[in-house]
């Protein structure tokens, strides 16, 4: 990855309170690159998409996305930046009072001037895109799972975003709908040139659509590698994560600092 990076976070830190969540991570991203960032619950992944968009400042380090600092701007900034990115929610987080025409619109009609024709036209080129031309007038309540991620995915690609943040695109899907969200991700990411990271837990799916992987653990970068180098990987961790394996360095038991006997009030002294 030796190209120009398109974001590049330098000695990140990030804490809720005095919970530590991320500590002294760094990375880069080439442009119209797609990249995983891998690694089990609550190891910051979904809090590095929070600081990619803004939504968060951290403590310490620096978040740069096409050579701005995104840790420094403002609001006005980050309004005019966030028109530069889309985001594939976990689930969709579709409007449920609003149609899937209306769903998809939303961006166009909040960022933009357009007319309503244009934006017609618009919203019905990315229904299209997503091979779901014809369900313009449906509620959310009458699409299915699939349905749902993929009109999510046509609304956070309706102003053809140079960013895409995917946090678990592939969660609680069938087989079938889970292989089409995975071919469209990799689709229009081609298509559009776009730079994407996928926030993921999916190893088969994950490895086959992207340029290179990250591991995280415990608020670190622990791994790094294109899919060949960490389906190779004599990693410990690497390993474990990506086979699914119940022993190896990630626990399944959580350090406790009490014994069970003294959990239940019982004398714990030696007799």
């Amino acid at each position: 990855m030796a190209e120009q990076p398109f974001i590049d976070i330098r000695n990140v830190a990030f804490a809720y309170g005095e919970r530590r969540i991320l500590k002294d991570i760094s990375l880069s991203i080439p442009k119209g690159k797609l990249v995983a960032i891998m690694g089990g619950s609550g190891c910051g992944k979904t809090t590095l998409l929070r600081l990619l968009s803004g939504q968060y400042r951290p403590q310490q380090g620096e978040v740069c996305v096409g050579g701005e600092r995104v840790d420094q701007m403002n609001s006005k900034a980050l309004y005019r930046f966030r028109r530069r990115m889309g985001m594939l929610f976990q689930f969709g987080a579709l409007f449920t009072d609003l149609s899937v025409f209306d769903n998809v619109a939303f961006p166009l009609r909040e960022n933009t001037d357009l007319p309503d024709s244009i934006i017609r036209d618009l919203v019905m080129m990315k229904l299209a895109a997503v091979g779901l031309r014809g369900t313009q007038d449906m509620k959310t309540a009458e699409l299915s799972g699939g349905m749902a991620r993929r009109i999510a995915l046509a609304r956070a690609i309706a102003l053809d975003p140079e960013l895409m943040l995917y946090d678990e695109p592939f969660t609680g899907l069938d087989p079938i709908s889970l292989g089409v969200i995975a071919h469209l991700i990799k689709k229009i990411n081609l298509a559009l040139g776009t730079t994407a990271i996928m926030v993921t837990h999916d190893i088969h799916h994950s490895l086959e659509l992207a340029d290179y992987v990250y591991f995280m653990a415990e608020g670190e970068i622990i791994a790094s590698g294109t899919p060949q180098e960490v389906l190779s990987s004599s990693d410990p961790w690497v390993s474990q994560f990506v086979k699914g394996a119940a022993d190896g360095p990630v626990q399944f038991a959580y350090p406790a600092t009490t014994s069970i006997a003294q959990d239940f009030g019982m004398d714990v002294q030696r007799v």
